[in-house]
């Protein structure tokens, strides 16, 4: 199989799909793997280290999209890309189709496969693929969180740790998953008052064993969001709902109950946000203010740190790009019922029910 790895064309976007030993993996199983000229640059992989390994060097984006029978990405095509995409190729990537009926529907005309990293299983049902962006994320948002909060960034002021007289920052964690426990870990470590939220409570008796003293876990609902985001300094949304739209659990209204200059990070942007007033921003201008609270909502806060990114995200997905490589998405998908849960689109098809159930379109499931 030609498998063609793309420069990635979402603005600072710093991440590359493959590193040098997964093409040396891909060529020792005779595949040929199509690398674009500066590829790995944001992550400090040069074209010399992948051709060093097996690949070739392909000045044009067009030409990856045209030669290769596999592409494999890390952010969802880019409306440049659409016109590249043909039929009976595969694309494997992050996609996040619920956040973008565009993107779904020119996917659909497309006719490729789209196989989506978001939603492949592991034999637990947990998202294996996900996972190394939802920690780099989640650590992240405090990380951002703490630098908003400074008033040269039109944040409140606020130190996370406190000093001895002066009371920590509150930081509240809407969502107990990977994201969530890693923010409220790292929050914790500098010293803020953390609550978490999740509606699992077999999730809150687990974190509630292995968080610090000063994290308190509390169910969520909507009661206790409210009474949480009062007190506020920084709040981060972490909550998922596999392949589909994240559920607006802080409305617009409720803003007016968090203190002035406040600031909201959005993780779940990439699946449309779980703060009404989210909307996307990138890494050149990231935040914007609405009724007094900072919002972050960057869709790839894990492009900042690509050289950290790609191996972490590298390490997951190599071993189902060779699977797709060496059997073919069909027979893949037949023998490993988690990567069938990857495969969204197929031939103008969604067979993912969450993405289906957005856009109220039919499903038809992988046979």
């Amino acid at each position: 199989m030609i498998v063609g790895v793309p420069k990635e064309v979402k603005q600072d976007e710093y991440r590359v799909a493959m590193v040098p030993a997964g093409v040396e993996e891909l060529t020792r199983a005779g595949h040929k793997v199509l690398v674009e000229t500066g590829a790995g640059s944001g992550s400090g992989i040069s074209d010399e280290m992948y051709a060093a390994n097996g690949a070739e060097i392909v000045a044009a984006t067009a030409d990856i999209w045209r030669r290769s029978e596999m592409i494999v990405k890390v952010k969802e095509p880019m409306p440049a890309e659409w016109p590249l995409m043909r039929p009976g190729q595969t694309v494997f990537t992050y996609f996040h189709f619920a956040a973008d009926e565009s993107l779904t529907r020119a996917t659909m005309a497309s006719g490729i496969t789209a196989v989506a990293y978001e939603t492949i299983k592991d034999a637990k049902g947990g998202l294996p693929l996900l996972t190394p962006m939802s920690e780099v994320a989640g650590r992240m948002s405090i990380q951002e969180g703490a630098k908003y909060l400074e008033r040269p960034f039109d944040g409140r002021g606020i130190l996370l740790a406190g000093v001895p007289g002066v009371a920590p920052a509150t930081v509240v964690v809407i969502g107990g998953g990977v994201v969530g426990a890693n923010a409220a870990r790292v929050a914790a470590g500098l010293g803020a008052n953390v609550f978490i939220l999740d509606v699992n409570l077999d999730r809150l008796r687990y974190l509630d064993d292995v968080m610090p003293r000063n994290v308190t876990t509390l169910f969520s609902n909507r009661h206790n969001i409210l009474d949480t985001i009062q007190w506020a300094d920084l709040v981060v949304g972490a909550v998922l709902i596999p392949g589909a739209r994240a559920p607006h659990l802080v409305r617009r209204e409720d803003l007016r109950r968090m203190p002035h200059r406040a600031v909201v990070i959005d993780v779940a942007i990439d699946q449309g946000g779980c703060f009404e007033t989210s909307k996307p921003t990138t890494h050149a201008k990231p935040t914007y203010i609405v009724d007094d609270i900072v919002h972050y909502c960057v869709t790839n806060m894990p492009g900042a740190v690509g050289r950290t990114s790609t191996y972490a995200l590298t390490n997951v997905t190599l071993p189902y790009a060779v699977q797709l490589a060496n059997k073919g998405v069909e027979r893949a998908a037949r023998e490993n019922p988690g990567l069938a849960a990857g495969v969204n689109i197929r031939a103008g098809k969604v067979t993912n029910t969450a993405v289906a159930d957005t856009f109220g379109l039919e499903c038809v499931p992988v046979a």
